[in-house]
């Protein structure tokens, strides 16, 4: 049975009444691939551009983008979320981004987490996309998530 259908076959929010307050988690993580041309403006950890700090700028873009996941997606909860972090690093030409969501509730935080490091992502990509098109977004993915009825780790 899918969760965001009711018995009449039409959309609607999963009603959460009935489940337990608990502390869930989301981590979630986009990969991004740099060509060469990009990466040479590397300086100090970071990628500096004529728009300015791109890591610092997506980080705090995927923060806000969380924070209305739920305005994002539809039938999706409007969480509080209690804390959402973002950490960028770059392994070889891949920038990899990873958010991780926090809460006090009755659902979990997935699609925030998944939300904050797509936008982190793209925000990348739009910083950089003046010096090359040929950036890639690779993959967007859950890597865990504690706190429901399911937990989830990626091996």
């Amino acid at each position: 049975m899918l969760s965001h259908i009711d018995n009449q076959g039409n959309p609607t929010m999963v009603n959460v009444s009935e489940k337990k307050v608990t502390n869930r988690t989301a981590t979630a993580r986009s990969i991004v691939v740099l060509p060469a041309e990009v990466l040479v403006q590397l300086t100090n950890g970071d990628l500096q551009t004529k728009k300015g700090s791109v890591f610092q700028t997506a980080i705090i873009a995927g923060i806000m983008a969380a924070k209305k996941t739920g305005e994002l997606i539809p039938l999706c909860h409007p969480l509080g979320l209690d804390n959402c972090n973002i950490s960028i690093s770059l392994n070889g030409q891949e920038v990899v981004v990873d958010c991780t969501a926090s809460i006090t509730a009755k659902t979990g935080v997935e699609m925030e987490a998944l939300v904050g490091a797509s936008i982190a992502a793209l925000t990348v990509y739009d910083m950089c996309k003046a010096m090359s098109h040929d950036i890639v977004i690779k993959e967007t993915k859950l890597i865990e998530k504690t706190g429901g009825k399911r937990d989830f780790k990626r091996a």
